[in-house]
């Protein structure tokens, strides 16, 4: 199975223009709330209508502006899971596995689908309860296996974990990889979690402002990401602007200070990057190296997160801006810094310490878009 789309949409003061294809795979959108990632599900789905476009799944044209083409949700017989679920409440389990299946089926082979897919996902047993009577894994596996029993031309689900706690969100992730084994076509998953998203998808679509900034597998989005959108959506903290100084060298503004930088700088270069574990502490100047203050630290499980103030910015460039005037500027003019708790007693940065770090050339990005 295969998919087309090249779509726009169009709101007010909001405009989705997305174009990609996808095969026999599991394509992830990842991007921030209101990004256009759960629109674009749902334009395929039928729920709503491009302004202009075209989708086609397989050799089936589901919709096109120009040849008058708009296939209704029914007829186009996709598979879209919400967080929510959205069972039936009035439904048994067994009536709301069987309500996606197409009323041209036999009765016997309908039968059929349906306890195969209560097998599959370990709720025989379970066929007369409604889903009041369901915990919230059981209500998802019966969402999950009402998907495949309708046998859709793709599937699509819109972030099924949004609302978990992490310790059943781990459990429930199963699932899934029940579902993705046995489904062979295009799947399209929604998260704005990376590690959900690595874990799940063959390849990543970063979404923007209702625009894909880039598409590449996990790896790709993670060593070598191509925009800023995809820099900070890869986990990178320290992403911060970057301004061209020489063809070794940019400028950080709302650092201060300016930075060396390997190969050669893109005149357009616009925004830098250095993931928060990879700052070094360092003995004294040198290249890279600077000088800076704890501003605050927090921990976590197994790091602390470090906020460091660089102490000899340029302040005729960039004058500080302090805590109390406005939060978020304060934020962006700190570096990152996560330091690992195991092994480190004694040794882990204070608030109110000045020392020295270095931001290893190997590990800087440099995006232009």
């Amino acid at each position: 199975m295969s998919l087309e789309v090249d779509i726009v949409k169009r709101f007010r003061g909001f405009t989705l223009d997305v174009a990609f294809e996808a095969g026999d795979e599991t394509l992830g959108f990842l991007g921030a709330s209101g990004c256009g990632k759960s629109l674009t599900l749902r334009c395929i789905a039928g729920i709503e209508r491009p302004d202009e476009g075209r989708i086609v799944v397989g050799d089936r044209v589901f919709f096109d502006s120009e040849q008058g083409i708009d296939l209704t949700p029914q007829e186009r017989k996709t598979a879209l899971l919400f967080q929510s679920y959205m069972l039936f409440p009035n439904m048994t389990v067994e009536q709301n596995v069987a309500a996606g299946i197409g009323r041209e089926v036999p009765k016997a082979e309908r039968a059929a689908i349906v306890a195969a897919e209560l097998r599959r996902f370990g709720l025989e047993g379970f066929e007369g309860r409604y889903p009041a009577q369901l915990s919230g894994g059981q209500q998802q596996r019966v969402a999950l296996a009402r998907m495949l029993a309708a046998r859709p031309g793709i599937l699509m689900l819109d972030e099924p974990f949004s609302a978990l706690d992490a310790h059943l969100k781990g459990v429930l992730e199963q699932n899934l990889v029940s579902l993705f084994d046995a489904y062979q076509g295009t799947i399209l998953y929604v998260s704005h979690d990376i590690d959900e998203a690595l874990r799940f998808c063959d390849r990543i679509a970063v979404v923007e402002a209702g625009r894909i900034m880039e598409v590449g597998t996990g790896r790709e989005l993670v060593d070598s990401p191509r925009s800023t959108a995809g820099l900070k959506l890869s986990g990178c903290k320290n992403a911060t602007p970057a301004a061209y100084v020489d063809e070794g060298h940019v400028w950080l503004p709302k650092w201060g200070v300016t930075a060396a930088c390997p190969g050669s700088v893109p005149r357009d270069v616009l925004t830098f990057g250095v993931r928060a574990r990879y700052v070094e502490r360092a003995e004294g100047p040198g290249p890279n190296c600077f000088q800076v203050r704890v501003d605050r630290v927090s921990d976590a499980r197994f790091e602390r997160t470090v906020l460091l103030g660089f102490v000899d910015r340029d302040e005729r460039e960039a004058p500080t801006v302090e805590r109390t005037d406005d939060e978020m500027k304060y934020l962006h003019q700190h570096l990152f810094w996560r330091v690992g708790l195991e092994g480190a007693e004694g040794a882990l940065p204070e608030v109110g310490d000045v020392l020295w770090v270095r931001l290893p050339e190997e590990r800087i990005y440099l995006v232009t878009r």
